[in-house]
């Protein structure tokens, strides 16, 4: 008997095939003695057209709306339907008697394969893979700790609960804007808010006034050695501004009252998630927002760091528990050489560790895997990941 593995993309499933050593081409599949090893495109079920339901909604319509189906069903995708029917093909092999998901490990993962098994029917039991890197130790040792399927129900219930919210909210809104303006009008469940936000930014930059202020320091030199003192408040009257500078000018002689001084404590910043890293990139090194996100994705899929499209900025308790061996090898390379000579693995903060706060993805962090051949735009996003690891 044989064990069918589910992953969410064709290049995720060939490091997986590899792993487990399956090389025989089969039809959207990759089979070896213990495992068949198949693939999504991304989401190959999803919810029905409102026009499934019935005729009557395929006309975008005020008075149908709002269309509230008793219950929301799926469909198979038209487009990536071939693939969706090598799939089940596998399925329903009389020597398949396991399934293992090991789509993406978060809420939108779940969903891919949850509605491949809905739809076709799978009464076979399911176990799930839960790793957040496809190097070749992450699948070993993903494999060798594999959980029932049935410890991740409830996320896979939040992804349902989140799909169908899309469709009864932005479906119906857009229809309704559009229909009621005669314009070509979207309405979405984070779209919305999100360009309203975008807009009362926009509004405020736009009805911004600015005000004239006036600074006043002084500068004082001794024994060759420059110092510079402020007024601790901004001058909104030039003429008060002005009287304060002939005061201090009326006299040569400076009299320091005061002078104080204190170590201030910073935080550690923070792991990268894929907005800080964009964000760092473009302010160091010039690079926009897609070219770093191209980059990361390079470096992910040459097995260098973790999954880059993240939003979380922290790591679960198991993924800190090989931070350490990680940043053994971090410290060896060029770029931290000398800093590893001083650092002390002994002590590492711990404040991106809160695996309540990681969402579909953790905090994007190296592999372990030693850089080779980096294009000078890769080893400058790679070294920014790293060294903020």
């Amino acid at each position: 008997m044989k064990t069918l593995v589910i992953a969410e993309k064709p290049s995720v499933a060939r490091d997986i095939a590899r792993v487990l050593g399956c090389s025989k081409k089969e039809n959207g599949a990759l089979e070896g003695n213990k495992y068949i090893v198949t693939w999504a495109l991304g989401h190959l079920v999803t919810l029905k057209d409102p026009e499934d339901y019935d005729k009557k909604y395929k006309e975008w319509n005020m008075a149908v709306l709002p269309m509230m189906p008793e219950k929301l069903q799926i469909k198979v995708i038209p487009q990536t339907g071939k693939q969706y029917h090598a799939v089940t093909t596998q399925l329903a092999r009389k020597d398949v008697n396991e399934i293992v998901i090991a789509t993406d490990a978060g809420r939108e993962g779940e969903l891919v394969a949850r509605w491949i098994l809905d739809k076709a029917h799978n009464q076979k039991p399911c176990k799930r893979l839960w790793i957040s890197s496809v190097t070749d130790k992450a699948i070993r040792e993903g494999f060798a700790n594999l959980k029932d399927a049935k410890e991740y129900d409830n996320l896979y219930r939040a992804a349902v609960s989140r799909a169908e919210a899309d469709w009864l909210v932005g479906i119906n809104a857009t229809r309704a804007l559009t229909c009621k303006y005669n314009a070509q009008l979207s309405c979405g469940r984070v779209q919305t808010p999100t360009l309203a936000m975008i807009c009362a930014r926009f509004k405020e930059n736009r009805n911004f006034v600015s005000t004239p202020y006036w600074q006043l320091h002084i500068a004082l030199k001794k024994d060759d050695v420059h110092r510079q003192f402020f007024h601790p408040e901004d001058f909104r009257d030039k003429n008060g501004a002005e009287a304060a500078y002939r005061r201090i000018t009326s006299d040569s002689v400076v009299t320091i009252n005061k002078v104080e001084r204190k170590t201030v404590f910073q935080q550690a910043p923070l792991l990268y998630d894929l907005t800080a890293l964009q964000k760092d990139c473009n302010i160091h090194h010039d690079l926009s927002a897609d070219k770093t996100l191209s980059i990361a994705q390079s470096l992910y899929e040459k097995k260098l760091v973790s999954y880059p499209r993240t939003g979380s900025r922290y790591i679960p308790e198991d993924v800190m528990a090989h931070v350490p061996a990680l940043l053994e090898k971090v410290i060896t390379m060029p770029w931290f050489r000398e800093y590893g000579r001083t650092f002390d693995l002994s002590g590492l903060n711990t404040r991106s560790v809160d695996a309540t706060k990681v969402t579909d993805h953790h905090a994007l962090i190296v592999t372990g895997v030693v850089p080779e051949g980096l294009s000078e735009a890769e080893a400058v996003v790679y070294e920014m990941i790293a060294g903020r690891m």
